[in-house]
Parts: C-alpha cells; sequence; structure tokens
C-alpha cells in the first residue's frame, strides 16, 4: 500500500501541477493576449519547458522518500534534483529571450538616420544576451555536477591549486577567451555592427550574424564567408557604413580627345536628376588623366543612399554615357592612332610618295580621322604616270591613297586608282 501510494502521489502532484500552467498559458495566450501581446508571445513560447518545470520541482516536492529503500530514496532525489535544475535553467533561457526578441524586432525595422544607432543597440543586445545565456548555462551545468560526491572532491582540489590550474585553462582556452574579449570589444567599440556593409579579403557583403566566436558575412552572390572574432580586431578591413550607409559611385571612361564634355555633363545631370536611385546630393564629371595610350581618363561621380544602390545607378550611368557617344559622338569612342614612316608606304623601286599622302600623314598625326567613313573624299584629277625609278629606269605607278594595305602599313603589291578601293592605314579601336 504504501508503494502504491508513493507513486500515486506523485503523479497527482504532476498532473495538478500541468493542469495550472496550462491554464496560465490559455489565459495569457487568449483573452491577455489582446491586452498584453509581449505576454502572449512569451507564454507561447514557454509552454514546453513550463511544464518541465512544473513536473520536475512537483515530483521532487512530492514523493515520500520515507516510504522508499534509502539507496532508491537517495537515488531519485539525485536524479529529480538534476532535472529540476535542467528544467529550471529552460525556463529561464526561454523567458529571458521571450523578453528580449520584441525590442529586437522592433530595432530592425528603424530605418533612415536612426538605423546606425539601432544596429549598434541590436549589436550589444545580442552579445549580452548570448553571454548571459553562456553564464547561465554554465553554472547550471556546475550545480547539476556538484551533486556528485567526486565532483565536489575534484572541485576543492581545484580550488586548492588556484593558480596553477587557472594558469593550464587560461592556456588551453586562450583562442576561445580571445574571441570572446574581440567580440566584446567589436560590439562596444562600436567598430562592428550587425548589417553594416563592409570589404573583407576582398569580398564586398553584410555581416549577418554576430557571435563571440566568428562572424557570419553574407556576400553579394549570397555566399557566406565565416570568420574568427579575432579576425576583425587582428586585420583591416572596410567598413563602407561606420557612421553612413551614403557611398559615391564612380564611373570611368577612357575616350578619344574629341569627347565634348561639356555636352556630357549636362547629359549626365539630366539623366541622374530622372533616376529614383540618385540621392540628389553630389555628382561631377571631370578629365582626370591622360593615358599613354592616346586616350583620356573621364569620370563621373554621383551620391547614392546605400552601396546597393550606388552598384546600381553607376551600371545604368555607364551604360547611358556609352549610348550617348555611340549614337552622337562616335568620334569620341576610343581610337589608335599610329604614323606610317615615308619609307614603308613606298614600294621598292618606286619614286617617292605622293604630296596627298603626307597631307593623309598630318591628318593622323593631328588627330582628324584619316579613313573610314570620316575620311576626306580625294578630288578628281589626272592618274600620276609612271615614276624613274633608282635606276633611272621606268617604275611602277604610284599607287593612290585608295591602295590596300597590310597590317604593317607596307604596301600589298595592288596599286589600284579605283576609288571603291579602301584603305586601314590608321587602325581603330
Amino acid at each position: 500500500m504504501s508503494a502504491l501510494w508513493a507513486l500515486i502521489v506523485p503523479v497527482l502532484a504532476v498532473a495538478l501541477s500541468v493542469g495550472v500552467v496550462e491554464g496560465a498559458r490559455r489565459a495569457l495566450a487568449g483573452r491577455l493576449s489582446a491586452r498584453w501581446p509581449t505576454a502572449g508571445r512569451a507564454a507561447r513560447r514557454c509552454t514546453a519547458p513550463a511544464f518541465a518545470f512544473a513536473a520536475a520541482i512537483s515530483a521532487a516536492a512530492a514523493v515520500p522518500y520515507e516510504d522508499l529503500p534509502p539507496r532508491l530514496a537517495a537515488d531519485l532525489r539525485h536524479l529529480l534534483h538534476i532535472t529540476a535544475t535542467a528544467a529550471t535553467t529552460w525556463l529561464v533561457l526561454r523567458i529571458f529571450y521571450a523578453l528580449t526578441d520584441p525590442p529586437l524586432e522592433r530595432l530592425t525595422r528603424v530605418s533612415g538616420e536612426r538605423n546606425r544607432r539601432a544596429r549598434r543597440t541590436r549589436t550589444q543586445m545580442l552579445l549580452l544576451r548570448r553571454i548571459g545565456a553562456v553564464v547561465l548555462v554554465v553554472l547550471a551545468v556546475a550545480a547539476a555536477l556538484f551533486t556528485f560526491p567526486a565532483v565536489r572532491a575534484v572541485g576543492a582540489g581545484v580550488l586548492a591549486s588556484a593558480g596553477v590550474a587557472g594558469l593550464v585553462v587560461g592556456i588551453a582556452a586562450r583562442p576561445t577567451l580571445g574571441n570572446l574579449l574581440a567580440g566584446l570589444q567589436l560590439a562596444f567599440s562600436d567598430a562592428l555592427r550587425l548589417d553594416d556593409v563592409v570589404v573583407v579579403q576582398g569580398q564586398w557583403g553584410r555581416i549577418e550574424e554576430l557571435t563571440l566566436s566568428y562572424v557570419v558575412v553574407c556576400l553579394w552572390d549570397e555566399r557566406r564567408l565565416i570568420l574568427p572574432v579575432s579576425y576583425f580586431i587582428e586585420q583591416p578591413f572596410e567598413n563602407w557604413t561606420r557612421h553612413t550607409s551614403r557611398v559615391i559611385g564612380a564611373v570611368i571612361l577612357n575616350v578619344d580627345w574629341n569627347v565634348p564634355v561639356e555636352e556630357l555633363r549636362t547629359v549626365l545631370h539630366d539623366f541622374l536628376r530622372e533616376h529614383p536611385l540618385w540621392d540628389q546630393r553630389d555628382w561631377v564629371l571631370q578629365i582626370t588623366d591622360s593615358l599613354p595610350n592616346g586616350l583620356v581618363e573621364m569620370r563621373a561621380l554621383m551620391s547614392a543612399a546605400d552601396s546597393a544602390s550606388a552598384w546600381d545607378l553607376r551600371c545604368d550611368v555607364r551604360e547611358h554615357l556609352i549610348g550617348y557617344l555611340r549614337e552622337h559622338h562616335p568620334e569620341a569612342l576610343p581610337r589608335f592612332r599610329a604614323e606610317i614612316p615615308e619609307e614603308t608606304r613606298v614600294r621598292d623601286g618606286a619614286g617617292p610618295a605622293d604630296p596627298a599622302d603626307a597631307s593623309v600623314r598630318a591628318s593622323e598625326s593631328s588627330g582628324a580621322p584619316a579613313v573610314g567613313p570620316d575620311a576626306p573624299t580625294p578630288k578628281p584629277g589626272p592618274t600620276p604616270g609612271p615614276t624613274p625609278g633608282r635606276n633611272g629606269s621606268r617604275g611602277a605607278p604610284v599607287p593612290s591613297w585608295s591602295g590596300s594595305q597590310d597590317g604593317t602599313g607596307r604596301s600589298n603589291g595592288t596599286s589600284s586608282s579605283n576609288s571603291s578601293s579602301s584603305s586601314n592605314g590608321v587602325r581603330r579601336g
């Protein structure tokens, strides 16, 4: 009878406590959730640990240990004590997380000028919550382990030799402790925050997760770069949103010297005023350099609200400028000029070049178009007759500029007076 009573009493106590918890959950998640939404969400999240906590505490308090054998009573009391410790830790963690989740969610919705401060607060709250959770779990595990006599003896020995043990533990846990301190330093020095735009190891991305041991960077192509926290303390990195998310984008074009800069400034400004990604603040178009290959470097700067908008705006501006130059000013597109020496233009045994060729060479060296659709139309005139060769004999007729040439500028042996022949004496880029 006593054994049956020892079984019935804990079962009734567990059922009663579980019923009380269920009633409280229904009240908080039902009628009271309209008045206190946070309490309703917390009640729904804490249901399972609350049931475990109620069952463990009621069973530990209701078991009649005096009616059980001494060894069984001691083991059962020990087991229920560890179970109650674990359930209590679980419930406290769930309540802690349920109470801190609503403010963290509100911080994620903050935009505009307050976004930077909100991200800093959110980062610090997350790190402090993780630290609190780790400390609570360590204390719970220590409390459960110290219920064993052997562990208590080991703990007393460790306390007696605290200096040596602390040195050994410190050396063994140096990476972990280093990351822990680095995480705290990053969070409270405001050097890195969640959703910060960074460039790490040449990769552009956003800080997706910041823990006490590692940092997760979400790259632009949805890959994840995981780095230890100590990396951001020891290695340099770029933070594009340290104070503000506003950035300036640059578009660089290599164009010909004939580019109409003033006209392009007007075109760029008109395009930016109609573009939704421009923040209406900064823009400029300048010739920043002259290159050794005969081109000039043109740079357009424009500001945007964030780095993603700046990238799209740069691409749109580049496409617009290239299209405008191609349609309205093809002479401003990149071209490479070359001056062909006279001795390479005259075949072996032929006389000196026609004076018209000298004017062509002069136009080439000055930058004016020499061939193609921009080439000047030659004036009709008499076909030059044979000219004396080097040995006084009659040589071949001097080929006109319309003759074809090979890639080296040397005549290919076909002399022609037909105006339909074309020349590629100037290589177009």
